[in-house]
């Protein structure tokens, strides 16, 4: 498949000066940070590097009972029965739900254990109710880690429990899978994420995410803490509009956790802006289509499209559209099928997504030969 690079759009011209993209320092080992509106990265630091992830693994555990909620194939009300085993085996075993043997466990109920309690047995049950097994289950974890792009992460267990270096991750890919959530599940991540606490059994524990509270439209993601792995967040944040995900792992204390979850969001909401490029539905470009009822393809903006750049920058934004081609119909309206490069001086590049802005069919039988025949003597 080639990469198709479309003619250069215009620059967008703030003004002629430029300025480095503002600087941050964190006592973090590892340290990751995303801007969801625009997909710029507003920090990395060590941020490929594989570690265990404690329990910010059970952002992926939710994330697969999301994506079978959304299919059909699972119900919030469907109930999951605690057995003996596994009560024994995780009954008080770091952090729990305080589920007990015999319990009948709605998936809604364990979901908000496992999101806000960060509960150890409910991710057990849970796995064990949706595919019989643990390890069965820890199948689906690495199928969907690798069709998001997770491709240094691996899962052993469901919970992130320490397994002698099975379960491994990075802060991008903690970033990649945190995005996802946002973007793929937005009503179940309302429902669940940002909870200040959950009760069950009589019992009331609160949410430990050191953002909230403290933080502007903090309501995610998940801590981490193991002796191997040191103190870690996977934390999300939504201010006017703007939606930012960071990562920040091997921290050496709890309260060191929390100073720098605080000071890290907060910078990436203070020292940078987004600057609106398109508005949703927008034409930026056409594409060619192969053996469609249509030669042409536009591309619209399928949100209001922006830029992330430091408040200080008035800079210039040049873009490229990419995609990877021919693209052959059937096309379906909405569908993503290329991408526009943003560029600037003080923050790098930034991708973001295009998609159809009309159905293209298959071309009829006569035009699919006609095509055939200017391939053949080289004229298409």
């Amino acid at each position: 498949m080639k990469k198709y690079l479309l003619a250069s759009l215009p620059l967008i011209a703030l003004s002629s000066a430029v300025v480095a993209a503002p600087s941050f320092e964190t006592d973090a080992p590892i340290a990751y940070m995303t801007d969801l509106s625009s997909g710029a990265v507003l920090f990395e630091k060590n941020a490929d590097k594989q570690i265990p992830p404690a329990s910010m693994a059970k952002m992926m555990t939710v994330y697969v009972a999301f994506d079978l909620i959304k299919k059909g194939k699972l119900n919030l009300d469907d109930k999951f029965r605690v057995n003996e085993e596994t009560w024994k085996k995780w009954n008080n075993q770091g952090s729990t739900m305080f589920l007990g043997v015999g319990d009948q466990v709605s998936v809604r109920d364990l979901l908000h254990g496992i999101v806000t309690l960060s509960g150890n047995d409910a991710c057990v049950v849970l796995a064990e109710g949706i595919a019989g097994t643990e390890p069965a289950f820890v199948g689906l974890m690495n199928k969907r880690a690798k069709e998001l792009g997770m491709s240094k992460s691996r899962f052993g267990n469901s919970n992130g429990w320490p397994d002698e270096g099975v379960t491994v991750v990075t802060a991008r890919d903690l970033a990649k899978l945190g995005s996802a959530t946002v973007n793929d599940f937005p009503k179940l991540y309302d429902a669940f994420y940002g909870q200040d606490s959950f009760e069950w059994n009589g019992i009331t524990q609160s949410n430990r995410n050191p953002l909230m509270g403290k933080v502007a439209g903090a309501d995610g993601l998940k801590t981490g803490h193991t002796e191997e792995a040191g103190y870690g967040f996977a934390g999300s944040a939504e201010q006017k509009g703007r939606r930012l995900v960071s990562v920040l792992a091997g921290l050496d204390s709890y309260g060191g956790r929390i100073e720098e979850s605080v000071k890290f969001m907060n910078w990436g909401f203070n020292a940078w802006e987004p600057r609106k490029l398109f508005d949703k539905g927008t034409k930026i470009q056409t594409a060619e289509v192969q053996l469609g009822d249509s030669s042409t393809v536009t591309l619209v903006a399928p949100k209001d499209l922006f830029a992330t750049i430091p408040k200080a920058s008035d800079g210039k934004i040049s873009m490229k559209v990419t995609y990877n081609g021919p693209i052959k119909a059937p096309i379906a309206h909405g569908q993503p099928i290329a991408t526009l490069v943003l560029t600037t001086a003080d923050a790098g590049k930034q991708s973001v997504p295009l998609v159809a802005g009309e159905d293209i069919g298959e071309a009829g039988f006569f035009d699919r030969v006609w095509a055939g025949l200017k391939s053949l003597l080289g004229l298409a």
